[in-house]
């Protein structure tokens, strides 16, 4: 089921409403524009991957939206469409660097020349009720959810090529570099920062350069620098 984040933000990239769920061959875009496609996914990229791929064959611009949430507010219902309990921050939040979780799966299709990237950070408010019931065992933290609202974007990330993720990287990260420098340097894990390598160069961004005992050194390419 669509949630009301989803619905806000095809709104939000929509001028008009007859631009929204139109559709275009055997596909359903959310948002079409004269002559430029918006798809918008909360969900993992991997799921449109196929789709975008295939219209970016048939030499369509497309804008892919990926919101990322880096504030939620956890809204308690009574129960499914009932009263409001109470609220609380949650304590996760996200940032643009999660982005190279779903660019992970993402490779094959971005970058391409007519293809842009856009990341907003929103925040939203999840409303949810209790699912007790729905499992075998109860928990204290058993819940649905039922819908999720945009409260704001806080940030807005635009990226039409490969080389404009360099801007998330570090200006100190010193060359050649290794995934504890990239760790080291953004104050992440080391698996987030093996991640953020493997994107650099399955896009061409960064190249293998040698080893420093077991551990890959990476160098960013020239255009990639000067991009930055």
């Amino acid at each position: 089921m669509e949630t009301s984040l989803h619905r806000q933000l095809k709104e939000y990239y929509a001028t008009s409403p007859a631009q929204i769920e139109a559709r275009l061959g055997s596909y359903r875009i959310d948002v079409l524009e004269d002559d430029r496609l918006i798809e918008i996914q909360h969900g993992s990229l991997a799921a449109i991957r196929d789709k975008i791929a295939a219209l970016l064959a048939d030499g369509h611009r497309v804008l892919v939206v990926k919101p990322i949430v880096a504030r939620k507010s956890i809204v308690r219902l009574e129960g499914r469409g009932g009263r409001v309990l109470g609220r609380r921050a949650s304590p996760k939040q996200g940032t643009i660097l999660d982005l190279f979780h779903e660019l992970v799966y993402f490779t094959r299709v971005f970058p391409h020349r007519n293809l842009t990237l856009e990341v907003p950070l929103v925040e939203i408010d999840e409303l949810r009720y209790p699912g007790h019931g729905r499992r075998r065992r109860r928990r204290k933290n058993d819940h649905l959810v039922e819908d999720q609202k945009l409260l704001r974007i806080a940030e807005l990330h635009r990226f039409q090529k490969g080389a404009d993720l360099v801007r998330l990287l570090p200006g100190e990260l010193p060359s050649p570099f290794h995934t504890a420098d990239l760790a080291q340097s953004l104050d992440i894990p080391r698996w987030i920062a093996q991640r953020i390598a493997y994107c650099l160069r399955q896009m061409r961004i960064a190249k293998q350069v040698g080893k420093q005992g077991n551990t890959c050194l990476y160098q960013l390419r020239s255009a990639a620098r000067k991009a930055a």
